[in-house]
């Protein structure tokens, strides 16, 4: 995998345009969709029934993997499963939290019923189902390398759990440049305070996108239309900012904007038209969540100027990275 730096990769659809999912380079990731969390009689249930029975995950789960395969998607999936090395050779129940909470509760030990599919959510015969992920993050698994096989660049996320395996995950793949989708409705937690904290809060800022299954359904079939008057502006926590009142398309000076009308802010914004990240029939979705975007510099048409002054200066023009230093080991 290139790397640019130790901080990951580059955004992977950098001098790209356009406004949808690529089918041929989009994948979708199916965290732990087995018994012991979506069951009745799961082992991890008693935790996870509230979020999972009130936003029916199994469903918007089902929605998603059918919609994937209805447009050429492929679909891989990540379940955990734990074996006697893992807890006698490898100790992982003292490792963290959730490690002694699935251990004591004997939760996705190997060959069990906990550990199998959902028997809705279930893989067909020529779909992935990646080595277990011992942990929170998918990424230590063999999942990298089938996004390279595949040409993966956007990665869209469902499954369980919101506050762990999939921010993890999905935390992971954005560091690394992955275009990242949440789908707030097939992802459960263990319980509603873990659920909201990730997909009101922490999604809107390490993702791209988050959206429910049926918007994701309706950005996929419009095929990248761009934006219109009249569409309503989507913050990336779900809340309608306003209407698009105006577009001007310049996207490649970076001058490019949407005029928000009927919004609750001062001003109308000026969103930038690279905050646009997913358009639907009638939504367009923003990168940014609608409580922050009053503190952004917007009650004004971006210029060429503007951009230049928050693009900043060239490396080569860079004597120190931090003020006066630079990293020094």
């Amino acid at each position: 995998m290139e790397r640019h730096g130790h901080g990951g990769g580059t955004y992977r659809l950098a001098g790209e345009r356009g406004w949808g999912y690529d089918p041929g380079r989009t994948a979708l990731l199916v965290i732990d969709p087995v018994n012991d969390f979506l069951s009745e009689d799961g082992a991890g249930w008693s935790m996870t029934e509230s979020t999972v029975s009130k936003h029916d995950v199994v469903g918007h789960l089902r929605q998603a993997i059918d919609v994937a395969r209805e447009q050429g998607i492929p679909v891989l999936y990540a379940p955990m499963a734990f074996t006697a090395e893992d807890y006698e050779d490898q100790e992982l129940q003292r490792k963290t939290g959730i490690g002694r909470i699935m251990f004591e509760r004997r939760m996705f030990l190997a060959g069990t019923w906990g550990a199998d599919f959902h028997p809705e959510l279930t893989p067909a015969d020529d779909e992935v189902i990646l080595q277990p992920h011992k942990v929170n993050d998918v990424f230590e698994t063999d999942l990298p390398d089938h996004l390279e096989r595949l040409g993966t660049t956007q990665l869209v996320i469902a499954g369980m759990t919101a506050n762990l395996c999939c921010e993890a995950t999905g935390r992971h793949a954005s560091e690394h440049g992955y275009d990242v989708t949440f789908l707030r409705d097939a992802i459960g937690a263990e319980n509603l305070p873990a659920y909201e904290a990730s997909i009101r809060v922490n999604y809107p800022l390490i993702a791209n996108a988050v959206m429910d299954v049926e918007d994701f359904a309706a950005v996929l079939r419009a095929g990248g239309r761009a934006p219109q008057e009249g569409d309503d502006v989507i913050a990336s926590d779900q809340l309608k900012i306003g209407s698009v009142d105006e577009v001007v398309v310049d996207a490649d000076a970076g001058t490019g904007y949407l005029k928000v009308g009927r919004s609750i802010f001062a001003s109308d914004p000026y969103l930038p038209l690279d905050a646009v990240v997913k358009v639907g029939p009638d939504k367009v979705f923003v990168n940014l969540p609608k409580l922050v975007i009053g503190e952004m510099p917007w009650d004004q048409p971006p210029s060429a100027e503007s951009r230049r002054d928050k693009v900043g200066p060239r490396a080569d023009a860079v004597t120190g990275l931090y003020g006066e230093l630079s990293p020094r080991s």
